[in-house]
């Protein structure tokens, strides 16, 4: 059998270590209760954020599921 070799065009690795760095000087110098409010922000903005902001409204609510 002949594997077919193809080219990437995307590294997943380096794009999640860019990405890693770039929260890093963000988030650096913050202090925990910052930081824990920062993640919390941006999942709230982000393009899950009603599905995250839904689920703290179930959480605060007390429902269970």
């Amino acid at each position: 059998m002949n594997p077919t070799r193809t080219d990437k065009t995307f590294d997943c690795i380096e794009f999640k270590r860019r990405v890693q760095a770039e929260i890093y000087e963000e988030i650096r110098g913050l202090s925990q209760q910052e930081q824990i409010e920062f993640f919390r922000r941006r999942a709230e903005e982000g393009p899950l954020g009603e599905w995250w902001k839904s689920i703290k409204r179930t959480k605060e609510a007390g429902v269970a599921r």
